[in-house]
């Protein structure tokens, strides 16, 4: 484990880089943005293949494949990829291998800011600029 500080900013940032995320999806359509959305978390579950886990690494990217395939009909799985993806993040952060070499609490980053996008997959992704209100059923 490799000691780092953290700083407030280093958990708000990427808070703020999730929330930009889920703004910019929010212009994709549907269902673009769901397709989109799997084929993002396919490609977070190879951002680590040489992090250090060996073939951990090719499990890993295997088991996030299959969730982003499932997320191409259901946006709860995009959710659990973003999950798992927090969970190996942490892994790498505690193991001293961030995701990106020259940023040391990136992968730290990366856990804060994937939670907040799962929440938002969980939610089916809406997008931010839906501000239709539903109109209260009458009888």
């Amino acid at each position: 484990m490799v000691d780092i500080e953290i700083t407030p900013l280093q958990i708000l940032a990427p808070v703020g880089i999730g929330l930009v995320y889920i703004i910019l999806s929010s212009f994709v359509r549907e269902p673009a943005r769901q397709t989109f959305s799997a084929i993002v978390v396919a490609g977070a579950g190879s951002a680590y293949f040489a992090g250090g886990f060996g073939p951990l690494e090719l499990a890993f990217s295997t088991i996030m494949l299959w969730v982003a395939f499932k997320g191409l009909k259901y946006y709860y799985f995009i959710g659990i990829g973003w999950l798992l993806h927090t969970a190996w993040d942490v892994a790498h952060h505690l193991y001293g291998n961030p995701i990106i070499p020259f940023a040391p609490t990136s992968s730290f980053g990366c856990a804060i800011c994937d939670p907040v996008l799962a929440i938002w997959f969980f939610l089916g992704a809406p997008s931010v600029f839906d501000f239709k209100k539903k109109k209260p059923v009458t009888t």
